[in-house]
């Protein structure tokens, strides 16, 4: 079966001005033999002396076999020997981790051949590898980080303990610093296993019917004392909706959307859940907002919200450890779904959800 032309392939491996050169100098070497030949036989010299025109006749043709198998070879060199030397030097720069390489095209007049496109392949793989190296190095940054702080907190609070002058109440503050301390650690490292598994797809989505509504009150339930300790103001429009999706899953998104609400909202603020079921076309979606009064965000801290261990909060006051949207989003993603964060510095944010019924 014949494969389909790549689109992105516009130009010819010789351009016509290329062929035109060629075929011009091979006319101009045919044109002197021409002309040897029509001023020999002018002068009598080809009746004369036929053997020196058979001699002149091999010196023409290879004279004509060098100059074409040099055009060839230099031909050879321009499109196939010399392309392909860069492409295996740059080949050799990513082999040894250099991700910042890159091959220019052969062509400047916007047209590409096989070569070309080859070339752009290659460029775009580069900047991938360039991508996965950089999110690499950084999650494990990160996550040493993460780890390494409340492990500090651990060992410090511990050793404290071991003072026997320590008084009761003092005691007793240090064990919950302790306790604090490890549910951080846990939630971290639950979040790095749920959100591993979710990138290489080992979590299978088991769908079943159930009530969305009733499932976003009970998850804003579990944040009831805390709102209450800030007195923030919890307010819904929920419809009652059933849908068809992993409810484990869905836990998971709200779970983490009100948790952060709920964090980043300041006393005296209000926390508002809406649910509505939206006609769209020939089918419904589900949409769901979560919306705060707190701190807001700038437009650079949405362009990278959903991104791991990204916290727009660089002095960590207000917890978390950057990997709660970020598990939103592969699990939005792998229900089919869709988030998005609208949000002012200092008005709060809202986050919707989107769900085809």
């Amino acid at each position: 079966m014949k494969k389909p032309k790549d689109s992105r392939i516009t130009g010819r491996y010789m351009s016509l001005k290329e062929y035109a050169v060629l075929l011009l100098i091979l006319a101009g070497f045919n044109g002197f033999h021409m002309w040897i030949y029509q001023a020999m036989n002018h002068s009598g010299l080809l009746q004369e002396n036929i053997r020196t025109v058979i001699n002149l006749l091999g010196l023409y043709v290879l004279v004509m076999a060098a100059i074409a198998t040099a055009i060839i070879g230099l031909l050879r060199y321009r499109f196939f020997i010399d392309p392909m030397r860069k492409l295996s030097d740059a080949a050799r720069e990513i082999a040894k981790g250099d991700f910042s390489i890159r091959i220019p095209s052969l062509r400047n007049n916007g047209k590409k051949n096989f070569v070309d496109v080859l070339y752009d392949d290659f460029n775009t793989m580069a900047e991938e590898l360039a991508s996965i190296e950089t999110l690499k190095n950084d999650f494990i940054a990160n996550v040493s980080h993460e780890i390494k702080t409340p492990l500090s907190v651990i060992q410090s609070y511990t050793t404290a303990l071991q003072n026997n002058s320590l008084q009761e109440n003092e005691r007793t503050e240090y064990t919950q610093t302790i306790i604090e301390a490890t549910h951080k650690l846990t939630a971290l490292v639950t979040n790095i296993l749920k959100l591993n598994k979710l990138e290489n797809q080992e979590i299978s989505s088991e769908a079943k019917y159930f009530d969305i509504s009733e499932q976003l009150r009970r998850c804003a339930l579990m944040f009831a004392e805390q709102m209450e300790q800030k007195n923030i103001q919890f307010e819904e429009e929920i419809e009652d909706v059933h849908v068809c999706y992993d409810e484990n899953l869905l836990e998971i998104v709200w779970n983490n959307l009100i948790s952060n609400a709920v964090k980043f909202t300041d006393t005296g603020g209000t926390i508002l859940i809406k649910l509505k079921e939206v006609n769209d076309m020939d089918h419904s979606i589900v949409k769901i907002f979560i919306t705060d009064t707190g701190c807001g965000m700038d437009i650079d801290t949405q362009k990278h919200i959903f991104d791991k261990f990204y916290q727009g909060d660089s002095s960590h006051s207000k917890g978390g450890n950057g990997l709660g949207l970020a598990l939103v989003k592969k699990t939005i993603d792998l229900l089919g779904g869709t988030i998005t964060v609208e949000s002012m510095t200092g008005k709060g944010s809202i986050f919707t959800v989107c769900l085809n019924k």
